[in-house]
This record gives structure tokens, C-alpha cells and sequence, in this order.
């Protein structure tokens, strides 16, 4: 609830309503998104931010404001502040907006919501009595926005790095699966490090779209301060686990986190070349449990697994271009594609989920599998499974039925469980 310090009735009318903006009128502090705003796009001003810094708050606030335009339109206000406000000036209240802001960033603020008699900033500060609203309660738990904000859900991508061991058929050793654990907690932190990272860059595309502006830092219910900690002290703990592994995994997940910082800086914005990335990146997480663990893994899992995962980085943004089509909007925020990709799309990522098939039925007839398998020819069963697996996601996507990461689509989707299970006794069988 939001709570003002006392004041008598009968003086309520005569004393304004004084109103900070950052931290109460929005939640978010104006100056550290107008950073990170400049620090993405002119990245080399990182050693003039320390200078502006040195010469006071209200230097640096100014440089920044001078460089950076902030969409007010979109900031994550307190809607039930503003409730508040407009009534208080409808019953012919003054309502001031106080803020240590710059003056560019308040009066465009002010101007946008037009609920303010005044501005006042710190070259022009407010004196006389007033009655301060103060920053509301938070509305949701911390750990579960904690939780949120580091997308534990998508950690499930990160069980690729049993995948070797699995093929191995050395999953019952415990300690190679202790190993191959270490490698998913490690994977697991770094990853969550880069979607922490991710999302402080992307505030203003992810507020435009209909269900990304509900994410902690865009909405507000994690500040940014909070996200530039959060970051290195996950990619330190991820660092720290991997010292546990052989150094080749350590210099893997540094490959790994260079790749995804690029790729959220600048590679998504690319077309196809985000989607290239974005297997590679899962085919990366198979490398690493090959080192983890330490056992070789196959050419041909690393081909089966670039071909499948292109396919799935192509629902993923097969989903985002439809979803284009239905709003009638012409281009993605932040992405290299426009709605007139949709078909294009669905072309490529079809023919390379098939062509991970055909990738699987040349292994089939290759001489590793005599090595690892009793019965092979049994494994000719897993060609249309996949194709079923691969169709079925397809066509779901086209429908829209896939407004998500695949993998993640996957672990709450029945179907593709009894497909696992499928496979699986397929596997045993040959085995």
C-alpha cells in the first residue's frame, strides 16, 4: 500500500504532493537505465562515464541525459500512484514532481503524464511544507523474482551436458555423473548470468513486447543496481565450480560466455546469423560435457545436434515473426526479421530438422554404432520418431502453439515426453 508522512486535514489542500521519481513514481532509477542505454551503444565512453563520475551525481546525470533519450512512454510506473495523483489534483491539489533526476529526464516524464503543476530537480529544489509519498511495499516475494530474473526455468538446456556420457553408455558411473553435474551447475550459472545481462540491455525492446515486459528488470520489481551485482556474482560462482572440472571445460564456458555476451550485445540483431549462433551455442553445451566428464564424443552427435537445434533456434523465431503478422507490425524490435520472413522461415527450419534425420540414418549405417550397439539394426526405429517429433513441432508452431523457447516447450509438452520414452526403449532394445 502506499503510505504519505501525516499531515493535518484541514492543511492537506494548501500543502502540494511532492512525488520522487525514481525508486515511487517509477520503479526504476532513470539514471542507471540512461547508462546502460549509452554504454551499449557507445561502449567506448566506459573510461568518460568514470570522469563524469568523479566531477559529482549531477555532472554525470547531465552527460548522460545530453547522450541518452530515455522512452518515458514505457517506464514501469506505479500504476496505483498514479490513481492517487490524478484524483488528488482532480479535488484541485498541487502535485509537484521532486526528483534529483535531470532536469530533461523529469520534464519529459512530466510531460508524458501531464499530472504535475511543477518540476522540481536539484538546480531547483522544492521549499515549504509538503506532504512526501513515500516507495511502496514490494508486491511480489524477492526469491521468487530472484528466481524469475534468472530464468531457472530455461536451465533445462543445460542437461545436454549429459547427453556424451549417455552416449557413452556410461551413465551409472557415479563418478563421471558427479562430473557431468558440476558441468550443469556450472553451464546453469554462467547462463544465468547472461540473462541477467540480457535483459539489462534489452529494457526497451522487451517493454514493447506483450509478455517479455513482464520480466523483473522491466518491470520494475528488480531494480538495476541489482542486476549489475547479480551478473559478475553469477559468472564468478559459475567460474568457481568449473575450477572443480578439467581446465578445458573452464576454457569452454569462457568460450560459451563470450559467445552469448556478443550475442546479446550484437549478434541477435543479425539475421540468420542469431539462429546460427544460438546452435551453436547448444551444441557447445554437448562439448562441454564431453570435457567435463572426459569422453570423446562423436562427429556425428555434433552434426545431429547442429542440424536439430538450427531447426529449433527457427520455431523460436518462426513465433516471433507470426506473432508480427498478428499485431500488424512490420519488424521485431531488436531482431534482423520482418513479418514478410514467416514463410522463408519455415522453409529452412523445416528442412534442417529433416536433415538431422537423414543425419541420424547415415550414423545408423556407419561402424561406430557395431561398437556401442548389439542389435543396430534396431536404432532404424528412432528415424520416425524424429521425424514425427520434428513435424509435430513444426506444424505447432505454424499454428502458434509454440510462443517459446522449443526446449523449454518440450518439458511441459506430454507428447514429447512419450516420444523420450519412445526413443529411450528404442535405445535399450539395441543396446
Amino acid at each position: 500500500m502506499l503510505t504519505t508522512a501525516p499531515t493535518p486535514p484541514e492543511s492537506q489542500q494548501a500543502t502540494p504532493l511532492a512525488v520522487e521519481l525514481d525508486g515511487v513514481l517509477a520503479r526504476t532509477d532513470t539514471l542507471h537505465e540512461g547508462l546502460l542505454r549509452l554504454l551499449k551503444r557507445q561502449p567506448y565512453l566506459a573510461p568518460a562515464v568514470v570522469g563524469w563520475s568523479l566531477r559529482g551525481p549531477a555532472f554525470l546525470r547531465a552527460e548522460v541525459a545530453r547522450r541518452v533519450e530515455l522512452d518515458v512512454t514505457r517506464l514501469p510506473y506505479d500504476e496505483e500512484l498514479l490513481s492517487r495523483l490524478s484524483e488528488e489534483r482532480a479535488r484541485g491539489r498541487r502535485v509537484v514532481l521532486v526528483t534529483e533526476a535531470d532536469r530533461r529526464v523529469a520534464e519529459a516524464v512530466a510531460a508524458h503524464l501531464g499530472l504535475f503543476d511543477a518540476v522540481h530537480t536539484s538546480d531547483n529544489p522544492l521549499s515549504g511544507p509538503r506532504e512526501e509519498v513515500r516507495r511502496s511495499a514490494p508486491t511480489r516475494s524477492l526469491p521468487r523474482t530472484l528466481l524469475k530474473a534468472l530464468r531457472v526455468h530455461q536451465w533445462a538446456k543445460n542437461v545436454l551436458v549429459f547427453v556424451p556420457l549417455l552416449a557413452a553408455h556410461k551413465a551409472l558411473n557415479a563418478s563421471l555423473l558427479l562430473q557431468a553435474l558440476l558441468g550443469f551447475i556450472s553451464f546453469s550459472l554462467c547462463a544465468s548470468s547472461v540473462y541477467v545481462l540480457n535483459d539489462l540491455l534489452d529494457l526497451d525492446s522487451d517493454r514493447k513486447h506483450p509478455t517479455k515486459r513482464k520480466r523483473p528488470f522491466a518491470a520494475g520489481d528488480l531494480s538495476v543496481r541489482a542486476g549489475l551485482w547479480l551478473a559478475p556474482v553469477l559468472l564468478g560462482a559459475g567460474a568457481a565450480v568449473a575450477l572443480l572440472l578439467p581446465r578445458e571445460f573452464l576454457a569452454l564456458l569462457g568460450t560459451y560466455y563470450g559467445i552469448t555476451l556478443a550475442y546479446s550485445l550484437y549478434l541477435k540483431q543479425v539475421l540468420m546469423l542469431d539462429v546460427l549462433v544460438l546452435a551453436g551455442l547448444y551444441t557447445v553445451r554437448i562439448f562441454g560435457g564431453s570435457l567435463a566428464v572426459g569422453v570423446p564424443t562423436s562427429s556425428w552427435l555434433f552434426t545431429f545436434s547442429m542440424f536439430l537445434f538450427l531447426s529449433l533456434a527457427l520455431v523460436k523465431r518462426l513465433s516471433e515473426v507470426r506473432r508480427l503478422r498478428l499485431t500488424n507490425e512490420s519488424a521485431a524490435p531488436g531482431r534482423g526479421y520482418v513479418a514478410g520472413d514467416y514463410e522463408q522461415l519455415a522453409m529452412l527450419g523445416v528442412s534442417s530438422g529433416y536433415l538431422s534425420v537423414l543425419v541420424l540414418a547415415l550414423y545408423i549405417t556407419s561402424k561406430e554404432v557395431t561398437a556401442l550397439y548389439l542389435h543396430p539394426e534396431r536404432l532404424w526405429l528412432l528415424c520416425p520418431v524424429m521425424m514425427y517429433w520434428v513435424g509435430r513441432v513444426w506444424l505447432l508452431a505454424h499454428r502458434g502453439q509454440v510462443n517459446e523457447d522449443p526446449l523449454v516447450f518440450a518439458l511441459k509438452d506430454k507428447v514429447s515426453y512419450a516420444v523420450g520414452l519412445i526413443a529411450a526403449g528404442v535405445l535399450l532394445a539395441a543396446t
